[in-house]
């Protein structure tokens, strides 16, 4: 990568950095709840920082409920367009478990695995998060050397950045409905990342209360 790409880089992934926080958290397992939605069950916060080997147990928990649903769901032909929509920070890529200058960001495992499941059955992958729109073309970029099948990326725009994540997230999931799709799963570690509906079924990543 030459010099003047490395500085440009650099400067958007620190752009990206300040959006996302260290803080207390929790070990976790995961339960069901209403609706077919499951989510981290969080126990007494303890440290600054969680231990990485029970998020990625307690992500591949959820994983382990969301496989089964896309096979089920998934199993027979369909005329339909289908697709799943997927957040990014902590829940398709590492962010908070490493430094902003080792790019690009791994892909959190699990979520990788599900995410080229689903597009070997003919379901597209959409990304929806709350970055910058400055950082498209470096989270482009990740998400696809991370192994990520990418068939739409939402970024905020300058006017997004005034809306709630949440108002902001439920009106790209109901453009990408505008398009023809039928959302069938919607993966997020934050309820700003899964509320508002838009989605068959929504599928909870542990955050601890404050992972980004």
């Amino acid at each position: 990568m030459h010099a003047r790409i490395r500085r440009t880089a650099t400067a958007a992934i620190l752009t990206a950095a300040v959006l996302t926080t260290a803080a207390p958290v929790a070990s976790a397992t995961t339960a069901p709840t209403v609706a077919g939605e499951y989510r981290p069950t969080e126990a007494v916060r303890t440290t600054a920082s969680v231990d990485y080997r029970t998020w990625q147990r307690d992500v591949a928990a959820v994983i382990g409920v969301a496989r089964p649903y896309l096979e089920q769901r998934t199993s027979q032909p369909s005329g339909e367009k289908r697709a799943i929509v997927l957040d990014i920070d902590n829940t398709s890529l590492e962010t908070d478990f490493h430094p902003f200058w080792e790019y690009p960001t791994p892909a959190v495992k699990p979520v990788l695995d599900l995410a080229r499941f689903a597009d070997s059955r003919g379901v597209d992958v959409f990304f929806v998060t709350a970055r910058p729109g400055i950082i498209h073309s470096l989270t482009d970029y990740n998400l696809r050397k991370a192994g990520y099948p990418v068939d739409g990326l939402h970024v905020r725009d300058l006017p997004d950045l005034f809306e709630e994540v949440s108002v902001y997230k439920t009106a790209q999931r109901a453009a990408i409905e505008a398009k023809g799709y039928t959302i069938i799963a919607n993966i997020g570690n934050k309820e700003s990342d899964l509320v508002g509906g838009h989605a068959e079924k929504t599928f909870k990543l542990p955050d601890y209360g404050q992972l980004s």
